[in-house]
């Protein structure tokens, strides 16, 4: 390899954690789960306003039917993930909102839409409004949509594109089989970015510990394509929580993001390697955002793997595609045991933005919390160098003005604050707690 082509870290991340890694399917090929007898497809699955839906019952859909237009400057739109009949669009609850969502009986046939067709691209705001066609959120977790992130606007003028493969989560490897077994639609999205974007700057972003990866994502680097030779390859370390959108960018540019501001206020436009990867692929064939491919992990999966899976799959059965749990399994958690939720709905289903199935033996007990010992651990762990033991004083004596004055929207909940305390402070829950408090 060319070590002019690859970059070290501008900054190095404050604090961190080293987690242990886990990820035992990183070599495991991904699998396509066969379609459920019935998706339910949740209208909200990303961050801003629920898409409306513009099908009824008894309405014929196939793969990539829009079922749910989007409502608002932040919405995504929503596609059928099957052929089959709409059976209902019923009201739920989820997350504490009353949201619509479209159940769908499939026919088993996964017909394609007759009417997809290649997405023509000529200019940024082609790329942006390709985005919203294709129902793109962020597919790292985050969910939010990527038409926003892609509107380029002239008094924010976007200079440098980041490709965030990090995964620095334990467990999850469906990033890395995304570069693994995707690598064509990886490159191939990148260069068309690239070209369309017009930014100066392309860094793909990897974690060092990633050899496999690494490999397979410097040929990007050194392709020939790169004239102006604009594109380079960041080995990160391997330190939690790395990929975390804000953190990302100050290791690749040193460029702080402001709170309540996007990575464009700063020049900056971060893409997950998998949300780059779907867009090529919608932008060639016309598929809109239909499947997920999740990492089913833990210490209470009985055979854990990569799985390619229809939105809307109950996550039951993606658990039965893993083989079942054991017996003694206790929680199970949407995402990775750092920033993943507990899942409590019975009915829960696979979202866009879900990259991880993981269920464990034990399911998480808020220890006896002791007083804060004043260590600085915890200031020392924060990534966005916050004080959570004042933030968690400040909101228990109710002091709002002196939350913002700590910057706590800064904060991401990552958890590290927590998963050093000595005192095992309910750190991360009051930071949560105390960004809710300044939102009233």
């Amino acid at each position: 390899m060319n070590k002019e082509r690859i970059l070290r870290p501008v900054r190095r991340i404050h604090g961190g954690m080293l987690l242990p890694h886990l990820k035992g399917t990183a070599d495991a090929e991904s699998l396509m789960m066969p379609p459920p007898d019935t998706v339910k497809i949740p209208m909200l699955q990303h961050i801003g306003a629920p898409a409306e839906p513009v099908v009824n019952t008894g309405d014929r859909v196939f793969v990539g039917t829009l079922i749910g237009k989007a409502a608002g400057a932040v919405s995504a739109a929503v596609h059928s993930s099957v052929s089959g009949t709409v059976k209902a669009v019923e009201s739920v609850i989820s997350g504490g909102k009353e949201i619509k969502r479209v159940v769908i009986d499939s026919d088993g046939l996964m017909e394609k839409d007759p009417s997809l067709k290649p997405f023509d691209v000529n200019n940024a705001q082609d790329i942006a409004n390709a985005a919203a066609e294709c129902g793109l959120v962020g597919l790292g977790g985050a969910g939010f949509p990527a038409s926003v992130k892609l509107t380029v606007k002239e008094e924010t003028p976007i200079d440098t594109l980041i490709i965030n493969g990090a995964e620095c989560e334990p467990y999850i490897t469906s990033d890395y089989r995304e570069c693994i077994e995707s690598y064509n639609d990886v490159i191939e999205g990148v260069y068309l970015l690239k070209d369309k974007l017009n930014v100066k700057n392309v860094i793909i972003c990897i974690e060092s510990n990633k050899e496999k990866a690494i490999t397979k994502l410097y040929t990007i680097a050194a392709d020939k394509r790169d004239e102006d030779d604009a594109v380079r390859l960041m080995k990160l370390p391997t330190s939690y929580p790395q990929g975390a959108e804000k953190v990302i960018i100050y290791s690749a540019t040193g460029r702080r993001v402001p709170a309540g501001k996007l990575p464009s206020d700063v020049g900056c436009i971060v893409m997950n390697i998998t949300s780059v990867a779907a867009l090529y692929r919608f932008i060639k064939t016309g598929m809109p955002l239909v499947s997920k491919r999740i990492t089913v992990d833990g210490t209470a999966v009985n055979e854990p793997k990569n799985v390619i899976v229809p939105i809307g799959t109950p996550i039951e059965k993606v658990l039965e595609f893993a083989g079942g749990v054991s017996d003694d399994a206790a929680e199970i958690i949407m995402g990775g045991p750092m920033m993943g939720v507990d899942v409590c709905d019975k009915e829960a289903v696979i979202e866009k933005r879900n990259n991880a199935l993981t269920v464990m033996k034990e399911r998480f007990k808020e220890p006896d919390a002791s007083p804060c010992i004043h260590c600085g651990r915890c200031a020392a762990a924060c990534p966005m160098r916050l004080y959570p033991t004042a933030v968690e004083a400040a909101l228990s004596h109710g002091l709002k003005d002196k939350l913002k004055t700590l910057n706590v929207n800064y904060c991401m909940e990552c958890g590290s604050c927590s998963y050093v305390c000595p005192a095992k402070r309910p750190l991360t829950q009051a930071m949560r707690l105390a960004k809710a408090e300044l939102r009233r």
